[in-house]
């Protein structure tokens, strides 16, 4: 099965078999080392939305803050004031366009289930951020490229999402036994990502990357 399904990110049929469980199985790009769950074990557009609904994101909830600050505080550091972003992946709370906006920055949103605003898409923006959003996404190439033509030269793209490395047990992982997680990033696949949309990228935590533009 794993050699005629091409990966999701980079396209390479060469695909071998990586993990597999009672309800999903879980493939491995050789050529770009994404790690991903084939389309026909992934859920449903209303699955996937009626798992999001239980999502408590709210802004005014400290911790949740807290947890999105390991992204704001260094993106604060690198983006000029009164800058103009984009936070992709909203949410049905949204609550790192606020902390932003706190320091005097604008930032439009956009969510495919509850800010589906797609004319957001024909701005241009000095930042866009995706807190964890891209291990969402079943087209992650056609969606990342998409958000990197948004941004201006020199812009910043500021991702947050677990990164897989070898001292992970993938099979213990709290982070894979989420259905809607369907995309695993390395730091070779996101090193790939880069070269491939010509950026320059910089790791700032084990689940915290920023690719300039």
């Amino acid at each position: 099965m794993s050699s005629i399904i091409t990966c999701s990110l980079c396209q390479s049929d060469k695909t071998s078999h990586f993990h597999k469980e009672e309800s999903r199985q879980f493939l491995i790009c050789l050529n770009c080392e994404y790690v991903f769950v084939p389309k026909i074990y992934q859920l449903s557009e209303d699955e996937e939305k009626s798992r999001y609904d239980t999502h408590n994101n709210d802004p005014k909830d400290v911790r949740y803050r807290q947890f999105l600050s390991q992204l704001s505080e260094p993106l604060l550091k690198k983006i000029s004031d009164n800058s103009f972003g984009l936070d992709f992946g909203s949410g049905p709370g949204p609550t790192l366009s606020l902390m932003l906006e706190d320091y005097g920055h604008k930032v439009a949103l956009f969510d495919k289930f509850y800010a589906k605003d797609t004319s957001v898409f024909n701005r241009k923006y000095d930042f866009i951020t995706a807190t964890e959003v891209i291990e969402h996404l079943s087209n992650p190439m056609t969606e990342i490229n998409r958000l990197i033509k948004c941004l201006n030269d020199g812009g910043y793209l500021a991702v947050m999402t677990q990164i897989l490395t070898s001292k992970i047990d993938f099979s213990n992982w709290y982070y894979k036994n989420d259905p809607s997680h369907i995309g695993f990033f390395s730091k070779k696949t996101l090193n790939y990502l880069a070269s491939n949309l010509d950026l320059e990228v910089e790791f700032i935590s084990e689940r915290v990357i920023f690719f300039r533009k």
